[in-house]
């Protein structure tokens, strides 16, 4: 397969379905750990097609859904200093805090601006020396790589005007703490295809045996997804818990080797609050003590944060997989895009923000099905 489209294919849809409805034999749980997998899966309707008792849970595999309250506010905090350029990518301004947002900020005054690279950070530093320049630098393995060469980069080229604010977490503690959760119903995951791109899977084979869980690495298509569910479904009904990688066009066992070395160097594993989850030991990194002045906490000494969730927003057990988007009360009537309680409705990768964009307003009462010709 050359071509995106080959990926999007009805009647090779058919056949794995087909496949998937003739192993199982029991209802089955299985956990996608990607917001782009969710979003892949609503907006083709990849769950609605598979066989009743299959079951489908959202992980917490949106970055910017999983951003801690108190960061956030933090950001907010720094942001509306005088002297600071705040940097950010766009879908964390709409982000709520504990009584606003980023894009609150800029229209109070704060000089926010939108980028799409943390170089871009890196160079409206570089042209503002008597300003400080702040990059909100979020996300899992995967955005970290290009954040960790630009706070080396800023250290090589002697800028001192420069600094990151670093909530970048990662996806097998995230895995160990579902699964070690006294709530937990999931019996398989789809692990994410463009972590483990940077990574490897070397991680894996430990969190599949010591908790029985089949584990496949999966892309991002509907094809991707719906092989990735059959590898899995094949497992569980075999009894058997291993690592398979189904996204061999994008991910070795080793990962991407330099950029591991780079983030060794600048970066070092530390316990992370999850939003809505809590913390998790050793789940994210932050700036080594060798980067440390590049550390906008550090640097910034923001103290005296007080964060207050939403009383109505229930994104903590969404990202959680303990109910489905369009099971919170609040979705879609004072929950929307438009005045978000929650970051699950915000980001481009939240379920909730998927449930709103796709229609799933309301919760099912029984499974669903539709012609296998709407995939692609």
């Amino acid at each position: 397969m050359k071509y995106l489209e080959e990926f999007q294919n009805p009647e090779l849809a058919r056949g794995l379905l087909e496949d998937i409805r003739a192993t199982v034999t029991r209802p089955w749980a299985v956990m996608e750990v990607c917001g782009g997998q969710t979003h892949t899966i609503i907006r083709h309707g990849i769950d609605q097609l598979l066989p009743d008792g299959i079951e489908l849970i959202h992980g917490p595999g949106c970055p910017v859904c999983v951003t801690p309250l108190e960061v956030i506010d933090k950001a907010m905090e720094i942001a509306g200093r005088p002297g600071v350029i705040f940097c950010s990518f766009g879908d964390m301004l709409r982000v709520p805090g504990t009584d606003r947002d980023l894009f609150r900020v800029r229209g109070e005054g704060g000089d926010v601006r939108v980028v799409y690279s943390p170089l871009d950070a890196l160079r409206i530093a570089r042209e503002n020396p008597q300003r400080e320049v702040v990059f909100f630098g979020i996300g899992f393995e995967t955005t970290a790589p290009p954040n960790a060469m630009t706070v080396h980069q800023a250290r090589k080229q002697g800028i001192t005007n420069f600094s990151m604010l670093v909530s970048h977490v990662l996806v097998p503690p995230a895995i160990e703490a579902i699964m070690t959760s006294p709530d937990c119903r999931v019996q398989g995951f789809l692990a994410a295809g463009h972590v483990c791109s940077v990574m490897g899977t070397e991680e894996y084979p430990q969190l599949a045996e010591r908790h029985r869980v089949p584990i496949v690495v999966t892309g991002f298509e509907p094809l991707d997804i719906l092989e990735g569910i059959r590898r899995t479904v094949r497992q569980l009904e075999r009894g058997e818990h291993t690592v398979e990688n189904a996204y061999q066009r994008a991910v070795r066992p080793e990962g991407n080797p330099a950029a591991r070395a780079m983030l060794a160097d600048v970066f070092e594993v530390t316990d992370r609050a999850w939003r809505g989850i809590g913390v998790i030991p050793r789940s994210g990194w932050r700036l080594s003590e060798r980067y440390r002045e590049y550390d906008a906490e550090h640097r910034f000494d923001v103290t005296g944060i007080t964060t207050r969730e939403s009383g109505l927003c229930r994104s903590g057990e969404v990202l959680q997989g303990l109910i489905k988007p369009n099971q919170c009360e609040a979705f879609g009537t004072t929950c929307t895009p438009r005045n978000p309680l929650g970051a699950t409705m915000v980001s481009s990768e939240g379920a909730c923000a998927a449930y709103y964009l796709y229609r799933r307003l309301a919760a099912p009462s029984a499974p669903s099905a539709l012609e296998v010709s709407s995939v692609g």
